[in-house]
């Protein structure tokens, strides 16, 4: 744990704005519209495997919140290649992300 003098934090923050590339959207912003992508599937049951990694996870004795955060890992690795591969939404790839959870798509 690191201590910072009072006011060091504020310092820090502030000259992180500063650096910050405008075009670059907020990590905030993005984190929260994939845990609603997450939340979208887990409520309309579509595609009916978010839910049931949902349960799994949680069946395996992963908190809900962690277990969603898993499930937001495969949503942003479906959307990387999405955009990093101009290709369409991969919904068999996704899937086969989804069931190798706890283990992570990048691992």
């Amino acid at each position: 744990m690191t201590i910072e003098p009072l006011g060091a934090r504020d310092r820090n923050k502030k000259k992180a704005e500063e650096k910050k590339d405008p075009e670059e959207p907020d990590p905030e912003i993005v984190r929260g519209a994939i845990l609603d992508i997450v939340q979208n599937q887990i409520r309309d049951n579509d595609p009916p495997e978010t839910k049931e990694t949902l349960d799994r996870l949680m069946d395996e004795g992963i908190s809900e919140e962690e277990a969603t955060k898993m499930i937001a890992c495969a949503v942003s690795t479906e959307i990387f290649h999405i955009l990093k591969h101009k290709e369409s939404f991969n919904e068999e790839r996704y899937i086969k992300n989804l069931k190798k959870l706890p283990r992570l798509p990048w691992e």
